[in-house]
This record gives structure tokens, sequence and C-alpha cells, in this order.
């Protein structure tokens, strides 16, 4: 199949993935802070309740895909996934920043079950949305075409919830009260979100056909993924990064209110920002000049050794982020918009390569599992944060932290810490699973032409 693919239906696909970052970026880089200075959950205990609920959530994702790949409609295998989770998607994310008024068992009880609500919908929403790559084209070039847009789109809704985020909380709880401040301006996202999702389902389409147009069991796509080295190898490097992105998002907030201290601002272009939403929105727009820098790159040399040199060097500068003090704004900036700039890099990456799998795996059993193997993509993606997370958590409480309070400088070092030498961990481990990863470009074109062969004859 070579049909082209049109900018419009790039774009509806790229709007997926920003309806669902917006919400990704603000439990990356707000939640944990939410609960703790707003809530007024302990850290740890919060630390805690993000790997049960997350842990729980990533083992449903491969649920999820098995149940898209056995989906027959008129409206094709995933895309009925968007039209009818959009509005739940949204709710959900609502009933998570709200804050009743429960005493403090209550109160954990209730962010336990709305933030596992929020996540066992997002994988309904999320799953189906990745699979599509995987059926829209199933040309390599075109794929990583697709998934730089929608990495583009999905960095793009992050900086729009980033920029928005804290002035709609001051604007809804300008009567000094920022729990409503808080709902609210999850409320204003969400109606956004739900569009944005009515446009992917409206503006993509399904092409790709497997071989073989019959019902798998399910014990043997889940023997013919436990056999596949390359996802196993994918699935590690996913997980190590989303640990380095996430560590680095849950204590962004922390290290600029209780190192750098927060209530510093930057004027730019006549607008007061707070630095931590500077540091925030000039990561998402670096990431966007990652992608964009990917595409070219990965055309040229391969997505495999673009993935390594991006990770090293992400590794190198994260070391490097210890160094700067609390005044060294300049030096803060600079190495976030560089680190940023690799992280953009990687994850598009990332995503074009399950789909290299699922083509792999389809070669090698005559089964077409897509759904299922971008399931594990999702499950790495969340198996990584709910890792990161947690360690934010639990380290905030193993340092001594205490909203709201001046930090000692064990704290201070410990947050320093979060933001430079735990990231420079995960991206060390990425290189290492992925310096092991055997689908080069010469085998993925070689999948690719075998695959239409035994399409066509299938035609016949």
């Amino acid at each position: 199949m070579n049909q082209t693919i049109g900018l419009r239906e790039k774009i509806g696909y790229g709007l997926g993935d920003a309806a669902s970052s917006m919400f990704w970026k603000l439990f990356g880089s707000y939640l944990l802070f939410f609960y703790t200075d707003i809530f007024g959950l302990p850290a740890a205990a919060v630390g805690t309740m993000f790997l049960i609920t997350r842990i729980w959530d990533s083992l449903a994702d491969p649920v999820v895909g098995v149940l898209a790949d056995r989906t027959r409609s008129r409206r094709g295998k995933f895309r009925p996934y968007l039209l009818w989770g959009a509005v739940p998607f949204g709710l959900a994310g609502v009933l998570t920043f709200s804050t009743p008024a429960f005493g403090p068992t209550g109160k954990l009880v209730w962010a336990y079950a709305t933030y596992g609500a929020m996540m066992m919908i997002y994988s309904l929403v999320n799953v189906p949305y990745a699979s599509l790559l995987g059926v829209i084209s199933d040309d390599p070039k075109s794929r990583t075409a697709l998934s730089s847009y929608r990495m583009l789109f999905a960095f793009g809704g992050s900086i729009l919830a980033l920029l928005f985020i804290e002035p709609l909380v001051a604007w809804f709880g300008r009567g000094g009260d920022p729990q409503q401040g808080w709902q609210s301006a999850t409320a204003v996202l969400a109606v956004v979100a739900v569009a944005f999702f009515f446009c992917t389902y409206s503006w993509t389409r399904e092409r790709v056909r497997p071989i073989r147009e019959e019902r798998n069991s399910l014990r043997d796509d889940l023997k013919d993924l436990a056999n596949n080295r390359p996802w196993w190898i994918l699935l590690g490097a996913g997980i190590a990064a989303q640990i380095f992105n996430s560590i680095r998002d849950g204590a962004a907030v922390y290290y600029f209110k209780y190192y750098v201290a927060a209530e510093s601002s930057a004027d730019i272009a006549n607008t007061t920002l707070s630095l931590t939403t500077l540091f925030l929105v000039l990561g998402q727009a670096a990431n966007i000049a990652g992608i964009l820098f990917v595409t070219p790159v990965a055309n040229r040399i391969g997505k495999k050794r673009t993935y390594l040199g991006a990770m090293a060097a992400a590794l190198v500068l994260n070391l490097l982020f210890w160094l700067p003090g609390c005044r060294d704004v300049w030096a803060i900036m600079t190495l976030q918009v560089l680190i940023s700039m690799c992280a953009g890099s990687v994850f598009p990456l990332l995503w074009s390569m399950y789909a290299d799998i699922v083509d792999f795996s389809e070669l090698r059993t005559g089964r077409r599992a897509t759904g299922l193997v971008f399931s594990s993509s999702s499950m790495s993606q969340k198996f990584g944060w709910s890792l990161g997370g947690a360690l934010t958590g639990w380290l905030l409480g193993h340092y001594g932290f205490e909203a709201n309070a001046a930090q000692a400088s064990e704290v201070q070092n410990g947050i320093r810490a979060m933001m430079s030498l735990l990231p420079a961990a995960g991206t060390a481990l990425s290189v290492l699973f992925i310096a092991c990863y055997p689908l080069g470009e010469r085998q993925v074109a070689e999948i690719g032409r075998r695959l239409r062969t035994l399409r066509r004859r299938s035609g016949e």
C-alpha cells in the first residue's frame, strides 16, 4: 500500500496525543504538588498511591490492546474507542483535581479512586489511539512522519496546559480558593481535550489489513509477544526513558519552589511567568525542536543510531545539571532546553519502532496483533512513569520534605539529585537497552517488502 497520508489526517492524528498529553503533563508536573500542597496529603503516601494505581493500570493496557485487536465495527478497530471514551476521559480528569472536604483517610481514598479511574479510562482511549499508527499506513517513513506529528502535537498540548494552568487556577481561585481554582481550570482543559479526540476520530482512517482476517487466540498472541526479542528490548528502553522523564517532571515544581525560590519571576514579552512555568514551557518547546530535528536525521542514519546519540547526550547533560547553583537561572534554563531536545527526539522514534515490531511479528507468525504490541508501549510508558513518580514521592519523604515550609540543605540537595543524577541513571539504562536492539533500517525495509508481497498474494 503506497497511499499518501494527507496533512489533515496527520493533524487529526496529532490532535489525539495533544489531548492525552495535556493531562499527562499536568499529572507529571503538578499532580504530586497538587496532592501535597493543595489537597494536603503526605508525599510518601502519594508516592505509594502512584505506584499501586499506575502498576495496576499498566497491567491493564495489554488487556485493552487485546480487546481492540478483536473489535469489529464499521468504524474500525481502534477509532470507536476515541469516540466513546472522550467524554469519560474529560470527566475523570476534572474529578482527579477535585478536593472534597474529607478527613485524611477519606482524602487518600478519594485520590486512589479518582486517579485510578482516570488512568483506566486513559488506557481505554490511549492504547487504541497509539495502535492507529500501525493501521493508518504500512510505510516506515510515513509512520515516522506520523509519529513526529503525534509528538509535535503532544508537546504542543503540553505547552497549552502548562501555559494556561497557573493563570486559570489564579483566575478561578481569585477569591482565595486554590482548590476551586484547580478544579475549574482542569474543567476548561478537559473540554479542549474532548474536542481534540473527536477530531482524531473524524479525520483519520484505518487502512492496513492483516494477511489473514481471522480471530487469533489470545494464547497464541501472548506466546508470540513473549518470544519477540525486539519487543522486550524496546520495552526496557521505553521504561528507562520514562523514568528519566518522569522524575524530572515530578521534581521540577519542588526544585523551583524550595531550591531556586519560585517567588522569583521573569518578564517575557511583558508577561510575568513564574520560573517554574518558564522552565516547563521551555522544555516543551525544546521537545518540539527535537521532534522537528529527528525525522530527517533518522531517515539519514537510522532510528537506532539517532536514539543512541540523543540518549547519550541526555546522559551527559543530566549529569551537568547537578552543577548550577540556585541563582544560576540561565544555566538551568539552557540545560533544560538541551535535555528536552534530546527527550523530544527519542519518543517519536520509540512509537515508530513499535510499528516496525508489529510488522516483524506478523512476518514471523502470520498473525498481526497491532493493539497488543502498541499496548506494551503504553504499558512501558506508564510503568516507567509509575516508578519515577513513586520514587519522587518516596524520596521527598525520605529526605524529610514538609509542604509549604523552608527546606533543610539535605532536602534541597535531594531535590537537585532528582533533577540530575537520578534521571541520568534512567538515560544510561535506556542506552544499554537500545544498543542491543536488532531491527536496523535494512531489516525493517526487507520486512516491509516481504509483507507487501504476502498481502498482494492473499488478495489475489
